[in-house]
């Protein structure tokens, strides 16, 4: 397959950056574009995330917002083969805290970066999408499907999701943008943000700090390693353009569900040291079971999670031990 021009958004995120990192590493030529907002987590995080990409030849990175249309403009009027839209504000519960805000940067982002495609007859995206599109679905016997209708989103946050997918899926039918719209399940691994579960708690364990726990501890997440997320998105990357249908949705996640009592277990297992458990009452926003049916991006994008929870968490541990050490990112309390 011959080298390509991609256009990444969101590229010193935690996924973001693991993908620069692959398609640079694979010979494309990519362009990073990032707004280093700090709602969840400094800016110097992500300058940390960068640090990897620096010298690498075939990238070239630009700080600045999905808001400004102009420079969205001159992005993708040099004509990527592809746009790979990973932008957006993430997190259940600040979206419930800043509705307005998340729709302005997930909703209207969105449909800038749709409109400057049109405008330069860019025609293949990748488009970040959640399961918590899904919502609260309780039962445990099978896995989430594409063909769902995902109609009570239980989060600003997912509601800003679902409605991205949407506009995808209008500008596909009226402009042929063709959208590989993936539904990322509960994504860890090294870089992963700060606030999320996994470094969250491996953090105030190894600080012998309390851990809060939502609930009873018998919520369940479809954890899903960045690598296997990486090779779902490249995946998606080579084949938009290529489907059978100008919009198709995609589940990116492991296939099992791990509580979140037994993900504690893990990460004391990992890290050699009991956690102190804070029980907390359930969050509004929280769904209770993520749980990705992959028979769709298996069949029609190669995707084969390969890495189990157990494993996935020991690599997380090692990478985060190593980086405390160093000293070398500036996480959020």
């Amino acid at each position: 397959m011959r080298a390509m021009r991609i256009l990444v958004t969101g590229a010193a995120g935690f996924i973001g950056s693991h993908l620069a990192e692959r398609l640079t590493a694979r010979g494309d030529e990519v362009v990073g574009l990032d707004s280093f907002d700090e709602t969840l987590y400094p800016a110097a995080v992500k300058h940390e995330n960068l640090k990897a990409l620096g010298q690498r030849t075939g990238f070239r990175f630009v700080r600045g917002d999905l808001s400004d249309e102009q420079l969205l403009d001159a992005l993708v009027g040099a004509r990527p083969d592809v746009v790979v839209h990973l932008a957006a504000l993430a997190g259940v519960r600040p979206s419930i805290v800043q509705p307005k805000r998340y729709a302005r940067v997930n909703v209207d982002g969105t449909i800038n970066v749709l409109e400057a495609m049109r405008a330069h007859d860019v025609k293949r995206l990748v488009f970040a999408s959640s399961s918590s599109v899904y919502g609260a679905r309780p039962e445990r016997g099978a896995g989430f499907r594409e063909d769902e209708p995902a109609a009570r989103p239980a989060s600003p946050y997912a509601a800003t999701k679902r409605a991205g997918e949407l506009l995808c899926s209008t500008w596909a039918d009226l402009f042929q943008i063709h959208t590989a719209a993936l539904r990322f399940f509960t994504v860890y691994g090294p870089r992963q943000r700060p606030e999320m579960a996994i470094h969250k708690f491996a953090k105030l364990i190894a600080e012998g700090r309390p851990v809060p726990l939502f609930g009873d501890g018998s919520s369940a997440r479809d954890y899903t390693y960045i690598d296997d997320i990486l090779e779902g998105i490249l995946g998606a990357i080579d084949h938009v353009g290529h489907l059978a249908e100008p919009f198709r949705i995609y589940n990116l996640g492991g296939s099992r569900t791990t509580s979140l009592g037994d993900l504690v277990k893990l990460l004391e297992e990992a890290l050699g040291k009991q956690a102190l458990i804070d029980r907390q009452p359930d969050q509004p926003g929280d769904v209770p079971l993520t749980f990705a049916d992959v028979t769709r991006a298996r069949a029609e994008l190669g995707y084969a999670p390969k890495v189990p929870i157990e494993e996935g968490v020991r690599r997380f541990v090692v990478w985060f031990n190593r980086t405390r050490r160093s000293g070398s990112r500036e996480d959020a309390p």
